[in-house]
């Protein structure tokens, strides 16, 4: 694949702008259209550029305080929207399993500390890009943990449903609101509204009471 375009995002003005250039560097195919220091303006130019590749900060200021995890989840919700093909890779120099299942959970691909070399990290943009997942060593085992303990004990049914909607049936089984449930997903209401839908049709259920009681019988909660 040439041409890899990538947006860069970060906080940190001067870490931007020296990543963009070390990527280059590292991979003179890969090709740098912007950088975004912000959460308003990393998803207007998500929107504007439509880059292969938003390479994404977990820790950043704007939004409603949702940082990285709140970009993602707006591009996640896009591309459901839109089939787009925006691939997101986090970046960062924190490997706390809360940001890193946050960012992962609201839609990136992958995730890698600041310690990572430039030509990995140019290989790692490739490898999201293809639709591969992509880890720095320590971090794949506690995410495979967080997600295999998550998995439910009668997978057979939940195989109707995308792994976003085996996020909205959950919470909304759970009691929460559309409201409540758009907050913990960083989706809007709508989108929760049509999630919940889409699962009542494909569980042949007709309401939210059924669907509770559904997953109590299966014990997905």
């Amino acid at each position: 694949m040439s041409g890899l375009s990538v947006l860069v995002v970060d906080d940190h003005r001067l870490f931007a702008a020296g990543v963009a250039a070390e990527l280059v560097r590292a991979d003179p195919r890969l090709r740098v259209v912007g950088q975004a220091h912000d959460v308003d303006t990393a998803i207007s130019a998500i929107d504007a550029l439509r880059p292969d590749v938003v390479l994404l900060d977990v820790h950043l200021p704007g939004g409603s305080g949702g940082g990285g995890a709140e970009v993602a989840a707006a591009v996640t919700a896009r591309a459901e929207a839109s089939a787009g093909s925006t691939r997101l890779l986090a970046l960062s120099v924190s490997d706390a399993e809360e940001d890193v299942l946050a960012v992962i959970r609201a839609g990136a691909r992958g995730y890698v500390t600041k310690s990572i070399t430039a030509e990995d990290l140019a290989a790692a943009l490739r490898r999201v890009a293809e639709g591969d997942a992509v880890f720095s060593p320590r971090l794949a085992g506690f995410v495979l943990d967080a997600f295999r303990s998550s998995v439910p004990a009668t997978p057979t049914d939940l195989d109707l449903l995308s792994p976003r909607e085996q996020e909205v049936m959950t919470l909304i089984a759970r009691g929460y609101t559309y409201r409540e449930a758009a907050a913990s997903l960083f989706i809007s209401d709508r989108t929760v509204e049509s999630h919940v839908s889409s699962v009542l049709r494909k569980l042949q259920l007709s309401d939210r009471r059924e669907l509770m009681r559904w997953a109590r019988d299966r014990r997905v909660i």
